[in-house]
């Protein structure tokens, strides 16, 4: 098992998670983060911390589209292991549904 990010993510990017990760394995796009699976070793201290519940185990990720999604930009976004502060409109997107398809930036 590993924990993935997914669209809750987007725009609010608030990188608590970051902050408590042994391994450093968070992964920085333009709005949002990704977790590298293979780098993730499961201890499942980064879920809690997500103030918007964007941290998952992969099991809940049923189509496996999220897994897809943070190994594909794991490999291409640099990887962060310090936090940030979050944008400044963040607020305005907690809770806000399809987010991915309104939202999401590649960042390439």
């Amino acid at each position: 098992m590993t924990y993935l990010v997914n669209d809750k993510c987007i725009k609010c990017k608030l990188m608590d998670c970051v902050d408590v990760c042994p391994v450093d394995c968070f992964y920085e796009g333009k709005n949002m983060l990704v977790i590298k699976p293979d780098e993730c070793i499961d201890c499942g201290v980064c879920e809690p911390e997500c103030p918007v519940d964007a941290i998952t185990p992969d099991s809940d990720d049923k189509d496996g589209k999220w897994l897809e999604i943070n190994t594909k930009y794991s490999e291409i976004w640099p990887n962060i292991s310090e936090k940030k502060d979050p944008p400044p409109d963040n607020e305005d997107y907690k809770g806000e549904e399809n987010k991915f398809e309104k939202y999401f930036n590649e960042n390439l």
